[in-house]
């Protein structure tokens, strides 16, 4: 069985995001590193080649299979900046109406620019999905 492509590892954050492309990209996301550092009160790590990732946790399936990911995080796509939000939205459909500009899957925030949205309210969403994941997995939030 294939085990995750993404993984963390020892690249450095502040290069990744120094290299983003467009400067208005690499310029939200800068701020939005601000953001989530202060949000999360976690050390930001790379996952992966493009995720600027936070905290982890360990998951298995029904299927046995297992694998860890970041708490949340966030990678500047060349279509948007998308925000990891692990738990998913159904706990947050007060602050999306708030939030401004922006779109979402299951677990994955897509936004077209900072300047879009009121910071205030993404730092709401940040904060407490980080504390529903720590608290499901309380094992590994800080590995």
């Amino acid at each position: 069985m294939a085990g995750n492509k993404t993984l963390p590892n020892d690249a450095d954050v502040g290069e990744f995001l120094n290299s983003v492309e467009p400067e208005r990209r690499r310029h939200d996301a800068l701020q939005l590193l601000e953001l989530m550092n202060a949000a999360t009160g976690l050390k930001p790590r790379m996952w992966g080649s493009a995720i600027v990732g936070y905290g982890r946790y360990g998951y298995r399936y029904e299927s046995g299979r297992t694998g860890e990911m970041c708490l949340t995080g966030f990678s500047p796509r060349k279509s948007a900046l998308t925000v990891y939000v692990m738990p998913g939205f159904k706990p947050y459909a007060d602050q999306l109406a708030r939030l401004g500009k922006h779109k979402h899957s299951v677990s994955c925030l897509y936004l077209g620019s900072l300047a879009s949205i009121d910071c205030a309210v993404l730092t709401e969403i940040v904060a407490d999905s980080v504390e529903r994941m720590k608290s499901k997995y309380p094992d590994w939030s800080e590995r």
